[in-house]
């Protein structure tokens, strides 16, 4: 059996995935989807839409969650301060930029669009800068995905078809204990007292 047994008739579904995952977070996932498509499973196109409205859609629900709660939640949890005051040095400094770039930035991501809801900049200018750097975000990973998932497919030759779904199985299975051990190490650190770091593994 190959891949293109198991996600025929799927439909809208890898789409709705995409944009419920990257709305929480979703690197990986993102390359994962983009690898699929590569192999016609699903639309690049429709995955890069998908993927920059739900990393679109999460940050803007950060920021609005901190325009309206942020100074009380970070009374309730001082260990975000250090993450907070982090992020919004790098929008002091960098203003605009910042926004195009924080979900590429090692270990603000999480606290960049909360940190921005509480700086006070323009909600109508954050959500413009916001949806393009999804938009370039999302087509970022999709095309590395899709690129890498060409290259196999090139350097498997006939074998690629034959072996797309053990590929795929594997990725699914290495996401699925990325996302177990972040969560873990999530509550450990809240327990703890430390502060989660956005882009732990």
């Amino acid at each position: 059996m190959t891949a293109d047994h198991v996600f025929t008739g799927q439909g809208t579904w890898p789409y709705i995935v995409t944009f419920a995952w990257t709305f929480i977070e979703g690197e990986s996932f993102v390359l994962f989807a983009g690898f699929a498509a590569s192999q016609g499973l699903v639309s690049a196109p429709l995955l890069v839409a998908s993927a920059c409205l739900g990393s679109f859609a999460g940050d803007q629900c950060y920021f609005w969650i901190a325009r309206r709660f942020g100074l009380s939640l970070l009374a309730k949890r001082p260990r975000w301060r250090a993450r907070v005051d982090q992020a919004l040095d790098w929008v002091r400094r960098y203003d605009a930029w910042f926004i195009l770039a924080f979900r590429f930035i090692y270990g603000v991501r999480n606290f960049s669009s909360f940190a921005l809801g509480i700086s006070g900049i323009d909600w109508r200018r954050f959500m413009i800068f916001n949806f393009i750097a999804a938009l370039v975000w999302a087509a970022t990973f999709v095309g590395t995905g899709y690129v890498s998932g060409r290259a196999v497919h090139r350097l498997l030759g006939t074998y690629a078809e034959r072996f797309s779904l053990s590929l795929l199985g594997c990725v699914a299975a290495i996401l699925i204990c990325v996302f177990l051990v972040r969560w873990v190490r999530r509550r450990l650190d809240a327990k703890s007292g430390k502060i989660p770091s956005a882009a732990s593994p």
